[in-house]
């Protein structure tokens, strides 16, 4: 146990000393990893042997170079799943569950046979947590990074889904089948002085294709506005994420392609996450 405790301490000096804000935890995690076993049972497990030793020193030696823990571990949870995740795929976010908590509340019925489209899938999270919950539904994953539907494949096959959903690398305005009763994307929206601002974790592994959404943050909404126009039945409703600041600007974009703005949803930190939008026309979704 003293071995474990002396590991647990000179690992999380070495990542606080890389600027690792959660170092302590992020140490317990990792040495959990390389014994196999749960982080909360490291102080009363077996003695470590070198083998674990070393390959936590290793795994350590990336952390301390600021690579993301989940590309570490090859996993990240979101919506109570595990999802494989690494080099080439964004990691799901915890406030983009807020996507999946408004498509819930606009459709009660979990029989219901609805067409999902997730536009810029990466690792699928989006449209394989709503798959899961929806055991009628089926869907098609869009996104123009061989890489993260290489992930996206991946995480369909591991959570059953695979038979209800399609993945297909291209463009959001290509190969998207006709119509859609709900249509997700978590569209890169961070400009390029956010990116340059943000942490090594990011701004050193992360895909910037899957993060930047040019100078204002928008080139993508406005690539999407028409695209939704053009998919989204009568009845449907899209969901789609945004920066904190955007709700009002994301609003002025969908308007001009006939859209109109349902309601903003905040995330659990109080931010404004995800707007949801429909058709202005036709549709017999009450608005709420």
């Amino acid at each position: 146990m003293s071995a474990v405790r002396d590991a647990l301490t000179r690992g999380a000096a070495r990542l606080t000393e890389a600027g690792v804000d959660s170092a302590r935890l992020d140490a317990r995690l990792l040495l959990g990893f390389a014994m196999d076993i749960a982080p909360e049972n490291l102080l009363v497990a077996r003695d470590m042997t070198e083998e674990h030793l070393a390959y936590f020193e290793a795994l350590i030696s990336r952390r301390e170079s600021r690579e993301p823990l989940a590309y570490i571990v090859g996993q990240k949870e979101f919506w109570s799943l595990d999802f494989e995740v690494g080099p080439g795929v964004l990691i799901p976010r915890p406030e983009t569950e807020t996507l999946i908590e408004e498509a819930l509340r606009d459709f009660p019925d979990r029989d219901a046979p609805l067409d999902i489209a997730d536009l810029g899938t990466g690792s699928g999270c989006l449209l394989i947590a709503f798959l899961e919950s929806y055991p009628n539904a089926k869907g098609v994953g869009i996104d123009r990074s061989a890489d993260a539907l290489a992930w996206a494949r991946r995480n369909a096959t591991r959570h059953g889904v695979g038979d209800r959903c399609v993945l297909s690398q291209s463009d959001w305005a290509t190969n998207v089948a006709p119509t859609f009763d709900v249509l997700f994307s978590n569209p890169p929206y961070v400009t390029e002085r956010e990116l340059a601002e943000a942490s090594p974790e990011i701004l050193r592994y992360e895909p910037r294709d899957a993060l930047v959404g040019g100078v204002d943050g928008l080139n993508a909404y406005r690539e999407l506005a028409p695209v939704i126009a053009g998919r989204l039945r009568p009845g449907g409703r899209a969901y789609l994420e945004i920066g904190s600041t955007q709700a009002e600007d994301v609003t002025s974009v969908l308007e001009r392609d006939g859209l109109r703005v349902v309601r903003i949803a905040a995330d659990l930190a109080g931010h404004p996450r995800c707007v949801v939008a429909q058709k202005t026309v036709g549709n017999p979704v009450a608005s709420g």
